[in-house]
């Protein structure tokens, strides 16, 4: 009893010393940066713009707040100031080996939203007047005007027609309705909104006019006084719309009403997502056409399946060479994909070819399966044998591997020009054929590392929700310019959010390089393991038309690094590698809460596979998965370029990240020195054992000896050791938890020292437009790369082969000696006890430096003197 206590007490205080080393060891390593006064800040780190930039920017950003103050309306708006006695903490999500500069990293704040302030992730000073739908952006009020028809307009021109349309008016901002040609009667129902902080007047002007080649006739109009509009906040029902009579110019009642809707409300008004915005166009004259590519929308991607074909054989098939055995095959199209069987020579008027293909679809199903049978009769000439169309809609759905039953499908011939031959066709040509739609798999439309929505395609295999994600796009700042106008850069930006199937789209806020957002999006979330994808663009569609959205940034977050109920309030950069080096762009403030519903379910989901049932059961292949990526990418832009606004293509590949399997020497360097990060670990236990066996510290050596023994003695406390040893890390670890979610990090990435060659050759088109002396460099440079990965991966072969030459004869010494050796073994270990026996290889193993050598041990001599396959290479 007393030996036993004496045991566990040493166990204890070997706990102790090895868990203050490993803090030790930790704590040098954790880190927190704060803000540092400016003349500190300055000299300890010099982003590349200079310092002067930023304070520019900071300058410009007060100059405008202070230039707004004036214009607050009546119902206070709370404002996101930073105060100066509680400046914005930089939070660092990688240890001192992996610190980037302090201007890429995040920036925690304590904004006032709309359901308070926010401090530290949970909300004090709680409005109680707020409402919970919009409490993760700010309130903002807006002067709703809601144009909705007219009735007897006066007649304007000589031909006895008017042709009207209303032109709203607050200050220097005017918003114009569509124009009616030849109509007393004409109905708009459209709404302006202006931003009440923006506005420079205090009179809204509602005029009618006359659509005219060169001067457009004054119809009337109806005056407001701003200070008079009633205030309307959800879930009051929407205000009624009234006739109001025009006025002429002098103020007299004219003939002719309007029926008007005035309003103040907020961002949580149901008009808000159609509405024009004055914050978002130019003071100037904004076409219907150009305000609809300005406002916000939600867009709900495309239910994606994946649709399996088997082609199993033709029979009958008549060629129209018959002096000739048909060398067919099968074509396979849908839509914009095309798939071919290998050719098969029909000597019975009969081909087998048994062969699988893998489309990608979209409901609802527009697209006909169509597959033709082809015969080869020249090289580059082909002959069509048949054809069969099968309307998607027919054919059967699965969501298990089940056995679907083959069909025969008749073949039709396109031109049949012979008479006497159609007489002579007494059977049809027939293609068997399985074919069905998979549900049962999740169809992949995005980076495998980055997925925000893992649920197969059919509908009853969904689980319940077991969170609600919410999203508040607050506003970015320090945006950079990314065009031209009026002799000054600007930059018309609006964000995108992706989380399964759900994408969402702020408004476009045109000229301006700080704007203010203060949208917020829902989403239900069903797995944490997944991403939350926000990315921010420069709209191209408002100068010449052809151009290109252009990504200034892009921001992820893993929900299982999110505490539940917490609110996240950062400032994000987005930084993005350009061919000169990483740039920071801006930043975007965002404010992330997740939510969960059922805890339950929560922990459930983490037992579960990752991917639906049917990718382990019958897996793709690699290659398959990327083909069927790139047509699920594909497929989702063409749908979603429907809409409108349209999210265009560029759009929809940055946010899904295509181009993430290209080569990179950079990614190819970022993802070795990741790996050898896991292995620091092991590599610093080797370390230390080797210190250990080297009696560098004879005190610790001593202890391991001792807790050696005692584990050798008593073998069931192994186990307990080892996970109580992991369990009290954990809870000593839970003090550094992050408190924040992780973003890119340049120096994981590899970004900030790329050689400037390595960066053209990713940025490169694939297939490459460079020069062929370049290429011819680069092909150079990856062949020594791959030289010394060949070089490893032999000796890797190397090691391998020599332990199956061990009882391979090879060698007939060595091997007859290893035999020998193992009878000897196997008669000591069936005498001797096992502890006896591990307890002499570990003292020998630790012996004193006195008792060693240099030289190699006896079985490490033994082991390189045999053969391997290396005498049998080329």
């Amino acid at each position: 009893m007393l030996i036993s206590i004496c045991d566990l007490l040493g166990i204890g205080f070997v706990y102790v010393t090895m868990s203050a080393m490993n803090v030790e060891h930790r704590s040098d390593k954790r880190h927190v940066f704060y803000n540092l006064p400016n003349s500190a800040q300055e000299h300890q780190h010099q982003h590349p713009q200079g310092p002067n930039q930023s304070s520019s920017l900071a300058a410009e950003q007060d100059n405008h707040n202070e230039h707004h103050h004036h214009y607050v309306p009546k119902h206070q708006v709370d404002e996101m100031r930073s105060e100066p006695a509680r400046p914005s903490k930089l939070v660092h999500a990688h240890s001192i080996a992996s610190a980037q500069p302090a201007d890429f990293a995040l920036k925690e704040t304590s904004p006032h939203l709309g359901g308070g302030r926010v401090v530290g992730g949970r909300v004090i000073h709680k409005d109680k007047t707020a409402t919970s739908t919009y409490d993760l952006v700010e309130r903002m009020y807006f002067l709703y005007v809601r144009v909705v028809k007219a009735r007897e307009l006066p007649i304007m021109d000589i031909t006895g027609s008017v042709d009207p349309f209303v032109e709203v008016r607050v200050g220097n901002y005017k918003g114009i309705t569509r124009h009616f040609e030849k109509r007393q009667h004409p109905e708009w129902n459209q709404v302006f909104a202006f931003a009440k902080e923006r506005m420079q007047a205090s009179v809204l002007e509602v005029v009618v006019k006359d659509k005219d080649l060169l001067k457009d006739d004054y119809v009337g109009f109806v005056r407001f006084d701003i200070n008079d509009v009633p205030l309307r906040v959800p879930p009051d029902s929407p205000l009624a719309p009234q006739w109001y009579r025009l006025e002429d110019k002098k103020g007299e009642k004219i003939k002719g009403e309007l029926m008007l809707a005035v309003w103040i409300g907020t961002q949580a008004d149901e008009a808000f997502s159609d509405a024009w915005h004055s914050d978002a166009a130019m003071p100037v004259d904004c076409s219907p056409a150009i305000s609809a590519v300005l406002r916000s929308k939600v867009y709900h991607a495309p239910r994606l399946w994946y649709v399996r074909v088997n082609v199993i054989e033709a029979q009958d098939l008549i060629p129209t060479d018959k002096t000739r055995f048909p060398d067919v095959y099968v074509k396979a199209q849908l839509g914009n994909q095309v798939m071919k069987t290998r050719p098969c020579q029909a000597r019975t008027l009969g081909a087998v070819w048994n062969e699988d293909f893998l489309f990608v679809v979209a409901e609802p199903f527009e697209d006909h399966l169509v597959l033709t049978v082809e015969d080869r009769v020249a090289p580059g000439k082909d002959e069509i044998v048949g054809r069969t169309y099968i309307p998607l809609n027919t054919v059967e759905k699965r969501a298990d591997d089940h056995m679907i039953h083959a069909r025969w499908y008749n073949l039709e011939r396109p031109v049949i020009v012979d008479v006497d031959q159609l007489k002579r066709e007494k059977f049809s040509m027939r293609i068997h054929l399985r074919v069905c739609l998979e549900g049962g798999y999740h169809v992949l439309d995005e980076s495998t590392h980055y997925s925000s929505d893992l649920r197969p395609s059919a509908r009853p295999l969904w689980r319940q929700p077991i969170g609600v994600l919410e999203l508040g796009i607050l506003n970015a700042v320090g945006l950079h310019p990314m065009k031209t106008r009026e002799g000054r850069g600007t930059s018309d930006t609006f964000c995108v959010g992706k989380y399964g199937q759900k994408w969402v789209r702020t408004r476009t806020m045109v000229d301006n390089l700080c704007p203010k957002y203060n949208e917020q999006y829902t989403w239900e979330v069903f797995d944490p393991a997944t991403v939350l994808t926000v990315g921010v663009f420069d709209n191209g569609q408002l100068g010449e038309k052809g151009n290109r959205d252009v990504k200034i940034g892009k921001i992820r977050i893993r929900l299982s690094t999110l505490e539940t109920g917490r609110i996240y309030t950062h400032s994000y950069p987005l930084l993005v590698l350009h061919p000169t080096g990483v740039k920071k762009m801006g930043e975007l403030h965002m404010a992330v809460r997740f939510t969960c519903i059922s805890f339950a379910n929560m922990l459930y989901q983490y037992s579960k596979p990752l991917l639906p049932k049917m990718h382990y059961v019958r897996p793709f292949s690699v290659m398959q998965q990327d083909m069927l990526r790139h047509q699920a990418v594909n497929i989702v832009a063409a749908r979603l370029g429907r809409a409108e606004p349209p999210l265009r293509k560029e759009i929809i590949e940055f946010m899904s990240d295509t181009d993430s399997h290209l080569w990179s020497m950079r990614k190819s360097k970022a993802n070795f020195f990741r790996m050898m990060t896991v292995f620091s670990g092991v590599i610093a236990v080797g370390k230390w054992f080797s210190d250990i066996c080297s009696w560098r510290n004879p005190i610790t050596t001593v202890l391991v000896h001792v807790l050696f023994l005692m584990l050798v003695c008593l073998p069931e406390l192994i186990l307990p050791t080892m996970f109580l040893y992991m369990f009290l890390i954990g809870l000593w670890n839970y003090r550094f938890r992050p408190r924040y979610p992780p973003h890119m990090n340049t120096k994981i990435s590899q970004a900030e020292a790329v050689h400037p060659d390595e960066l053209d050759e990713e940025f490169d088109t694939f297939p490459t437009t460079r020069n062929p002396d370049m290429v011819r460099l680069r092909y150079d440079r990856l062949r020594s790369v791959a030289g010394r990965i060949q070089t490893v991966i032999g000796d890797l072969a190397t090691q391998g082969e020599r332990f199956q030459a061990l009882l391979s004869w090879r060698d007939p010494r060595a091997t007859a000696i290893f035999v020998i050796l193992c009878f000897i073994a196997a008669i000591v270990f069936f005498i001797t006890p096992i502890q006896i026996v591990v307890a002499l290889a570990g003292f020998f193993t630790m012996r004193h430096p006195r008792f060693r050598h240099r030289l190699p041990s006896v079985p490490v001599n033994f082991f390189r003197r045999l053969p391997a396959r290396t005498d049998s290479m080329l």
